[in-house]
């Protein structure tokens, strides 16, 4: 299927030089949401999943679908202070900033097989903290899926040893 066709292209958003990809036209569409679900359900198929891990806030949109298409449990990556149990906290760096990525300290088991999700693969940067608190807790990450990868900003390059699987890939 055409997905890409379903995604709006947004030029110069949000700066000039940026061509944002907004999802919001693929997820309005219950059958295409559904059918692009299913089709990175497939393409992680191989991979031994206990659970899955998406961060605030689109990975929630990809994650727990996904996981409910798996038949296994969702985590919520969160923003520090969103979480209202004790957590384990890793700050990153952003293009214009930082920010700090938190999981419950009682979300992944030691030992867990867990696959992160989300909508976007761009720079690396949220999902390498990601991959991180999953390992802080003794998870295995068996993998991470995304609708889209931005190929030309070499985030896979952030994830070593990780199977990385996408749905879409942009150049620009």
């Amino acid at each position: 299927m055409d997905f890409k066709n379903s995604i709006r292209v947004i030029p110069d958003f949000p700066q000039p030089g940026i061509s944002f990809k907004d999802i919001t036209t693929l997820l309005k569409d219950g059958e295409l949401y559904r059918d692009a679900i299913n089709e990175l359900k497939a393409l992680v198929a191989h991979m031994k999943i206990d659970v899955i891990a998406g961060p605030e806030a689109r990975g929630f949109v990809v994650g727990a679908p996904l996981a409910y298409a798996l038949g296994v449990g969702f985590v919520p990556i969160r923003k520090s202070g969103k979480l209202p149990y004790e957590t384990i906290e890793v700050g990153y760096d952003l293009e214009y900033g930082k920010d700090t990525l938190a999981m419950h300290t009682d979300a992944i088991q030691p030992g867990q097989n867990v696959l992160i999700a989300d909508d976007l693969l761009a720079t690396g940067g949220t999902i390498a903290t990601s991959v991180s608190l999953v390992e802080q807790l003794g998870g295995n990450v068996v993998g991470a899926a995304f609708l889209i990868e931005l190929s030309q900003l070499a985030g896979r390059n952030k994830l070593p040893g990780v199977e990385v699987v996408s749905l879409l890939t942009y150049e620009d």
